[in-house]
């Protein structure tokens, strides 16, 4: 709408120069015959007098006309220069609006996947087989747990692998074992999903680590969740160990960027993100997750917005409203378009 608003604007203002060069050329073409009028008229002596007057009547006339078709060609510029600062500042509000509310729907997308995360962990750590492993570290049950996990990953497509931890942060058992070797084993004691876990106060709680790169699962980009694995699946239950899963971030992020419905021009010229708190990039349209780029976004404490930065590019940014009870990590989707 207002790129037609701007449009009209260009329309009006091309008639109204047509219109008044029209207008000078009327009176230039007045003078003219004003003037000859006069010559003539002064040839005429006496007889021409009369004639006279009126022709230096249609020169003042004229140039009175040529006058205010000045003032008219002044004044029309100014209006219409206003007219199109305000049509401009218009299209550029509702187009950051626009894209505000792209960015938006980015997260929202992802924060609702990730709230189903936090699902799957606290249900899964009740899971028999894995309460039994934790509780037994019995290589019998621990095996019956891993197979347990394994059954898991072939119907939930979007997970690398699931471990299952005992209380010292060492894995004992995965569900992936023909695809990862050297899981089992594993030290995760330092992780911050595995303190949280173990620090949480009831099987309701659970535990959100940023997107990292996982030397165990071939160097991938994962966003981990984690849930203590509590005495006879209770709520309340002593801990027994903790079970982590890996989300595959690189392709889940893929797919929600590359998802966000620009028009064919703009997907040119339009870089799609997700933010983690710290402004590193998490996921791009325009290159995997790689973890090793960071974007400072002049949010000036806004929830979200929009602005140019000095190249001209419009940013718009929306951090994550969370979901449901995952409130989430401080992440922004933003999208970066050039003029």
């Amino acid at each position: 709408m207002p790129e037609q608003v701007l449009k009209q604007v260009e329309i009006a203002a091309a008639i109204s120069r047509a219109r008044i060069s029209d207008i000078h050329g009327i009176t230039r073409h007045c003078n003219i015959l004003a003037m000859n009028a006069g010559i003539e008229a002064a040839r005429a002596g006496e007889a021409g007098r009369g004639f006279g007057i009126i022709a230096g009547e249609v020169r003042s006339l004229s140039a009175a006309i040529a006058s205010v078709a000045s003032e008219m060609d002044n004044e029309l510029s100014d209006a219409f220069k206003t007219l199109r600062r305000i049509g401009e500042k218009m299209s550029e509000q509702i187009r950051g609006q626009r894209l505000i509310d792209l960015a938006l729907n980015a997260i929202e997308i992802m924060d609702r996947n990730l709230y189903e995360r936090t699902c799957d962990v606290r249900w899964w750590a009740t899971d028999a087989a894995i309460v039994d492993a934790a509780a037994l570290a019995e290589p019998a049950e621990l095996a019956h747990a891993g197979a347990r996990l394994g059954v898991i990953l072939r119907a939930y497509t979007v997970y690398l692998d699931l471990w299952l931890c005992d209380t010292n942060g060492r894995v004992v058992a995965h569900g992936r074992p023909d695809r990862f070797a050297g899981v089992v084993g594993q030290d995760v004691s330092r992780e911050t999903w595995f303190r949280d876990a173990m620090s949480s106060k009831s099987g309701d709680d659970f535990a959100a680590a940023n997107v990292s790169l996982c030397g165990a699962l071939n160097n991938a980009p994962v966003a981990t969740y984690a849930a203590a694995v509590r005495e006879g699946g209770a709520t309340n239950g002593r801990i027994r160990g903790v079970l982590g899963i890996h989300f595959d971030w690189g392709a889940q992020a893929d797919a929600v960027v590359k998802g966000v419905r620009l028009s064919p021009d703009e997907l040119a010229r339009t870089r799609v993100l997700l933010l983690d708190a710290a402004g590193r990039v998490i996921a791009a349209t325009d290159r995997s997750c790689t973890l090793d780029e960071t974007v400072v976004l002049d949010h000036q404490g806004r929830e979200s917005g929009s602005y140019r930065d000095a190249s001209g590019r419009i940013i718009a940014f929306h951090r994550t409203p969370g979901y449901e009870t995952y409130r989430g990590l401080g992440w922004y989707g933003v999208l970066i378009q050039q003029p």
